[in-house]
């Protein structure tokens, strides 16, 4: 009878095996702010509100089927083969000689032939580029050990001749600069020159501040990036200041590489609402499908100005030559790469949002604890620089909640806070470690999600679960923290309710006066089922390739306008249960 029991206990594992694999399915989305084992801020004594994570200035370039993604003072960088999942490589860009100053900060990635070359930002002659035709292993060499031409937020271009480029420039008084360089010696061809300089007075969202008002400083151009499409050649640049919402990537437009160039006049990526915000300095790349998406610099500003994460957002060219960038519900979840993405990536789809809509904006929270002024509502505010924090890391700490109703989910977003951080720099060898359970009630629970056992950095973990689940109450309890408290910016449920979508917006208008074109007064009729709103603007009725998600409110001051042409709006409203049809565009000038 033994071999009997056996061969049932084998059948009975392999069962399990093929559960599990089934629970385990490839992920199908993603949701911003990307989930990176973001480094926390290595400079010492640089904050006086915490420690806390940081990166921005991203770079991802393809390589051999697989994306290279790059950013400021990592101690590394991440690979991909699908860009939902990403691996870090341990590398100090360091040589001795140069302990100080030589690493990645708003670094230059570009790909020639079979060899990928890194640089970071320097204003010193003695610094090095580094290669590697095998990255994935952490193999690199140098280069050039010193590069003549220094500058911040460097970016290399190879054109299709052959020919290559460097830009760079970072600052509120000079211009971006550009430059020809000798492809074997990587010496400069000539002289730098004076590309691209802000144009404040004309285009209302390069002005500086949270309310583009230009009060404290005066605006920063920084940040270049080089795309060529269809013999065109689309200069990249952020504007006006990292810290905030207004953070956005523009782009000016030439026919060679070292211009002259004629700017598009709104920005090309652009999210100054939602959850996260900010959109500025980043790049610009393709899939293997030959699908364009941008990724940049997205704000926190709390702890530091310079507390930043990174997200990801579809991009394209229309079929007049206008590159765009999609951030509408920007953060919220998308589906990643396929082949069969380019209808919804074109002008007008959906960017491949998946139409899983917030469940829980400002619903009903209940906490184990609350330590200070950190209330549990801050975790369902959709501010991702709010946060409630629990009075320890210690394991049960626990959030609840309350979805309002049952409703259809299908993915949670925990984004965790650093309340009480004691790390400097990249960590090794930590991670979080939660259970994620659901209930119809309130008293009996179905565990969701078990990550007691997870061995990774997830701080802003994004977890689809393999079935839908009928639920109304979400709890998050915490087994691991990696340092400080059991803090969350943002517990974020996302799926569909079951009642009716919201109604259509009335009397939506816009307001200019004679006195400054840059901006708008918009104001709309509140809609009694709806919790927020999109509104869509741009420079032509089928042009309106920018977005701005509204939480709460029936008006919103635009200050990012071209004075000097008519623009386009639309607008929208969003619940639980989906979107509203849009208003008729209107014209303003």
């Amino acid at each position: 009878m033994k071999p009997v029991y056996g061969r049932i206990l084998v059948l009975f594992l392999m069962g399990c095996c093929l559960n599990q694999a089934r629970s385990q399915s490839p992920r199908r989305t993603y949701c911003n702010p990307l989930n990176l084992d973001y480094a926390y801020l290595p400079i010492p004594n640089f904050s006086t509100w915490g420690k806390h994570r940081a990166t921005a200035d991203p770079v991802i370039v393809t390589y051999q089927g697989d994306y290279y993604l790059f950013s400021t003072n990592q101690w590394g960088y991440w690979w991909s083969s699908d860009m939902g999942h990403w691996n870090f490589v341990s590398k100090r860009f360091l040589r001795p000689w140069n302990q100080v100053y030589d690493e990645l900060c708003a670094p230059a990635v570009a790909v020639l032939g079979d060899t990928m070359i890194v640089m970071g930002s320097t204003y010193s002659r003695n610094f090095t580029l580094w290669m590697s035709t095998n990255p994935k292993a952490n193999e690199w060499k140098p280069l050039v050990d010193s590069f003549e031409i220094g500058g911040w937020d460097p970016d290399f271009f190879a054109d299709e001749d052959g020919r290559l480029y460097m830009y760079n420039g970072s600052s509120n008084r000079y211009p971006l600069y550009g430059i020809e360089l000798d492809r074997r010696t990587f010496k400069p061809i000539g002289t730098r020159q004076e590309m691209y300089l802000l144009e404040p007075d004309r285009y209302g969202w390069q002005r500086f501040g949270e309310y583009m008002d230009n009060t404290f400083l005066d605006p920063f151009i920084e940040g270049a990036w080089m795309t060529k499409h269809q013999g065109k050649y689309y200069l990249q640049y952020g504007a006006p200041g990292t810290e905030f919402s207004g953070y956005a990537d523009g782009v000016v437009v030439g026919s060679s590489p070292l211009g002259p160039f004629t700017p598009q006049s709104d920005p090309l990526s652009f999210k100054p609402g939602g959850f996260a915000r900010g959109a500025g300095h980043g790049s610009t790349y393709q899939d293997p499908w030959k699908n364009w998406w941008h990724i940049s610099t997205m704000a926190i500003s709390v702890k530091n100005n310079f507390e930043r994460r990174l997200g990801i957002w579809p991009a394209g060219f229309d079929s007049d030559q206008v590159m765009y960038c999609n951030t509408a519900f920007g953060d919220y979840p998308h589906y990643l790469p396929s082949e069969q993405m380019a209808a919804a990536l074109a002008p007008g789809g959906d960017g491949r949002f998946t139409g899983w809509m917030l469940l829980n904006y400002n619903k009903p929270v209940t906490v184990s604890s609350t330590f200070g002024g950190y209330h549990a509502n801050q975790a369902v505010d959709e501010s991702i620089k709010t946060y409630w924090s629990a009075a320890s890391g210690n394991p049960g700490e626990w959030i609840c909640s309350d979805l309002g109703s049952l409703s259809t989910v299908r993915a949670v977003q925990i984004n965790y806070a650093d309340q009480d951080a004691e790390f400097l720099g990249k960590q090794s060898g930590i991670c979080h470690q939660y259970r994620l359970s659901g209930s119809t009630d309130g008293r009996h629970w179905k565990l969701l999600v078990d990550k007691s056992a997870n061995t990774a950095d997830v701080p802003h973990d994004y977890v689809e679960l393999p079935q839908a689940v009928e639920t109304r109450y979400i709890r998050l309890e915490n087994v691991h923290v990696p340092t400080g408290k059991f803090a969350i910016s943002g517990l974020r449920v996302f799926g569909n309710g079951h009642g009716p979508l919201p109604d259509t917006v009335r009397e939506f208008i816009v307001l200019l006066t004679e006195k400054d074109k840059r901006s708008a007064w918009i104001k709309w009729s509140p809609v009694d089922n709806a919790f927020a709103y999109n509104i869509y603007t741009g420079l032509a009725p089928g042009k309106l390739y920018n977005c701005i998600m509204v939480h709460n409110a029936n008006e919103y001051y635009y200050k990012a306008m071209d004075k000097d042409k008519p623009y386009y709006f639309c607008i929208e409203a969003i619940n639980e249960n989906g979107v509203s049809a849009r208003t008729k565009v209107i014209r303003a000038d």
